[in-house]
């Protein structure tokens, strides 16, 4: 079955799969904070839902639905795509080591240089579109290696294959934020990854209306490490929440299919544009790591970034822009203009940002579904 189906067809057409069957094609909204336990006194066995922070039926139709599209063993669902992220990382102990993408999610780095920083969890950031900078950062206490790819903002790409090769080799876990690329075009699992993030927030949910993450593990055993963490920390996600991601993915295919083609199209328009730089989008033929990410991935996605010649253009576009939200945020239905250096990673110190390439000219896009001749006429003004 291809991806595109079984984002419709993974078990949970109907309600079925719990246990109830109506034929509704939905999954209820299971709004509760408790369960009865009627045979508690009788059997003494405990039943599959008790409380709501340890498991719900919406949640757990969502967290199998997850599961199923990125090919892994076990799915969690958490409050937010941060809490993902810091449930993943919750694995680890005092004194390990990590080895990340140096341009990972501001969310990510505000996590691992504050409060994982304080518990004693050590990371070392390298540039992974070159996996040679994996083999150096390897230490006698380093567990495991987090990658994203393509990148944020800047798209990067790395080679999964390669530096799991290293990984592999070292013993350690692997972790891959999936948000850009979504399990419908991109599945690390497959190539070895031990756990795969997602802000569900973005492309999954796809309207722009919850806020939700998600992890999946590749066996059983890293799930109920996983779980573990999930069940203590509690940053679990609601019920309806589950419900709208729920429904998100049933669209994603169509949704993607169409934003990646408007995300090209500007991508190729920008190019040209006399005010404007650099254009960072895999489906150019110059980005550099196409030919690996071609290889990796089932499409370019719906995301670009483009620098313009200075910042009084850049603010000057994100004022003059009617048809894209300038907002925090991307995967939604309307197109999103964000500026890293004030958004997703003012998190990362100033001189931090500048050596990664994330200056004040960098507005980053994501292409939503409107037509793409008049966001093209719309850029054009504000551009001017």
């Amino acid at each position: 079955m291809k991806i595109g189906t079984l984002l419709i067809h993974n078990g949970h057409e109907t309600d079925k799969a719990l246990g109830i069957p109506t034929g509704a094609l939905g999954t209820p909204v299971y709004q509760t904070s408790t369960f009865e336990q009627s045979d508690f006194f009788k059997s003494g066995k405990t039943q599959e839902f008790d409380y709501a922070r340890s498991g719900n039926p919406t949640r757990k139709a969502l967290e199998e639905t997850i599961a199923a599209l990125e090919v892994g063993s076990r799915g969690y669902a958490f409050s937010s795509g941060i809490a993902a992220v810091s449930s993943a990382l919750g694995i680890f102990s005092t004194g390990d080591h990590i080895i990340v993408a140096e341009d990972i999610y501001g969310g990510s780095y505000r996590m691992l240089n504050t409060f994982y920083k304080r518990w004693g969890l050590e990371h070392t950031a390298v540039d992974t579109s070159n996996p040679d900078n994996v083999r150096e950062a390897l230490k006698p206490n380093t567990k495991a290696l987090f990658l994203e790819t393509p990148s944020n903002p800047l798209l990067k790409i790395t080679d999964l294959r390669a530096c799991f090769d290293i990984a592999h080799s070292a013993g350690l876990i692997i972790l891959v934020d999936n948000t850009f690329m979504t399990p419908y075009l991109q599945r690390p699992i497959t190539f070895g990854a031990d756990i795969v993030i997602h802000s569900a927030t973005k492309f999954l949910g796809g309207h722009s209306d919850v806020i939700s993450g998600l992890a999946v593990t590749r066996t059983e055993e890293l799930g109920k490490r996983l779980f573990a963490v999930q069940n203590g920390f509690g940053a679990v996600s609601g019920p309806w929440d589950c419900w709208l991601v729920q429904r998100g993915i049933k669209t994603l295919k169509v949704r993607l299919d169409t934003q990646q083609n408007t995300a090209a199209r500007l991508a190729f328009w920008l190019k040209e544009q006399p005010n404007v730089e650099a254009v960072y989008y895999p489906g150019l033929v110059e980005h550099m790591g196409r030919s690996v990410h071609e290889a990796q991935a089932d499409g370019t996605g719906a995301v670009l970034s483009f620098k313009t010649r200075t910042t009084e253009q850049a603010l000057h576009f994100l004022a003059k822009t009617e048809l894209a939200a300038v907002a925090v945020s991307l995967g939604g239905v309307e197109t999103i203009a964000s500026y890293p250096v004030r958004m997703s990673h003012a998190a990362i110190p100033p001189v931090e940002r500048a050596r990664r390439g994330i200056t004040d000219t960098l507005i980053r896009i994501s292409a939503g579904l409107e037509d793409c001749d008049d966001l093209i006429a719309d850029f054009s003004k504000a551009l001017e």
